[in-house]
């Protein structure tokens, strides 16, 4: 199997358990090896009191891409740290992006960054997560 159909599958296997990513409303844009984009449009339920997108929202969205760019090999793999920068607030409306890339893997340790950006393409937030394989994979290969 190559890299990308993997990851493919992974994600598949992931997703038909994330309820939470789909309670939020997230769409899987695209996904390959140490890599992966995730979208969501900010609704009502979204914000927060001061009319702006939650910045736990924000967090949620760019921890789920995250989490399917770290286990896109089809090992099991979960979040050991994660932190954000907010740079400037999503509103009701925006389309959000985020887009993980994997920038070190040494043995059972990751650390990936994700960009939060909106339709207009200005940058919402810088995500870092730092994750650690763990026992299992996703699918039976």
């Amino acid at each position: 199997m190559i890299p990308r159909e993997r990851a493919k599958k992974s994600c598949e296997a992931m997703w038909e358990n994330d309820h939470s990513s789909q309670w939020f409303g997230m769409q899987i844009i695209d996904v390959d090896e140490g890599s992966a984009t995730l979208s969501l449009v900010v609704e009502k339920h979204h914000t927060n009191g001061h009319g702006m997108c939650h910045g736990g929202v924000t967090f949620t969205l760019a921890d789920s891409a995250f989490a399917f760019a770290c286990n896109s090999r089809n090992q099991a793999t979960v979040a050991q740290h994660n932190s954000i920068t907010y740079i400037t607030p999503a509103n009701l409306g925006d389309t959000l992006t985020a887009t993980a890339r994997e920038v070190s893997l040494v043995g059972k340790s990751g650390i990936y960054d994700v960009t939060v950006s909106n339709q207009e393409g200005s940058i919402i937030a810088e995500f870092r997560g730092s994750s650690r394989s763990i026992r299992g994979h996703l699918f039976e290969e």
